[in-house]
């Protein structure tokens, strides 16, 4: 009779197990489908695609409940103990196989919930890519580059990267315009032909400040940044609306800048390639 009821006893404590893991099952699986459904539309992809992460929830619950029965019953223990040793070498073997696969999961989630960038930004990876970000989705970021080159980058390595963000907040950029005189050289008449160019230019942009304004500061600000051997290093900081007119801006200035440069007389000296290649 004892034995009958110590079995009862054992058929209740499997039965409650098995519910409440169920409850939880339930629970844990709404929570997670609302948060793959946030992260797909953010994403733009179809949530449908990572309805294994529901799938893992009820996986792992099962398994956990499977510990606990057989734990806790001491005729299954010895039984609990086999299985789960070789289930330990399994999931062993399979979790190093996936780890690759689930960091870049993992961090394309990290990718949705803190935005270090979006579709259509213009970012810089590091210090190898850069473009306007076409596509997120849970395993890769693809980046179109400015040769119209599509690189696929895992979001694993994004989330070792710095990244820099051209749009996130405020698109408008400025540019370093820097040209490198002859020693001889009228700096006066140089700013005054750098500033005119920048001004006349159709992706110019004024960025002062109102305060900037009322001190009479220059809509385009040419400093002097050092004296050389071989000549005098200028900057030029000119305002685009974008990162991409602001290249075009640039390019357009070191030309219109040259000719009227030489138009007048004014020499550019033997370090000014060197200070346009660094300026790239």
């Amino acid at each position: 009779m004892m034995l009958v009821d110590k079995r009862w006893e054992q058929f209740l404590f499997i039965i409650t197990v098995l519910v409440i893991m169920f409850v939880i099952s339930r629970i844990l699986r709404f929570v997670v489908g609302r948060f793959i459904r946030g992260a797909a539309k953010k994403l733009k992809v179809d949530p449908t695609r990572y309805n294994f992460f529901k799938n893992a929830v009820d996986f792992i619950l099962l398994f956990i409940a499977t510990v606990i029965i057989f734990r806790s019953i001491p005729s299954l223990r010895t039984v609990g103990t086999t299985l789960l040793t070789g289930a330990g070498v399994l999931a062993a073997i399979v979790g190093f196989a996936s780890q690759a696969a689930f960091s870049n999961i993992v961090s394309g989630f990290f990718l949705v919930i803190f935005k270090p960038f979006s579709v259509g930004d213009r970012i810089k990876i590091g210090q190898l890519y850069s473009g306007d970000v076409e596509d997120i989705n849970l395993r890769h970021t693809t980046i179109k580059d400015f040769e119209n080159r599509r690189v696929i980058i895992p979001n694993a390595v994004i989330s070792n990267e710095t990244i820099i963000n051209s749009t996130i907040i405020d698109e408008k950029t400025c540019m370093f315009v820097e040209l490198a005189v002859a020693l001889d050289t009228n700096l006066d008449q140089a700013i005054a032909i750098i500033q005119e160019e920048a001004i006349h230019h159709r992706y110019y942009i004024d960025n002062r400040t109102e305060t900037d304004k009322e001190r009479g500061e220059h809509s385009v600000m040419v400093r002097v940044m050092t004296f050389l051997d071989s000549g005098i290093q200028l900057r030029a900081y000119v305002w685009a609306n974008n990162p991409t007119d602001g290249f075009d801006l640039k390019c357009d200035l070191n030309k219109s800048i040259k000719e009227r440069f030489d138009a007048a007389g004014i020499k550019l000296s033997n370090l000014h390639h060197l200070l346009v290649m660094k300026s790239l």
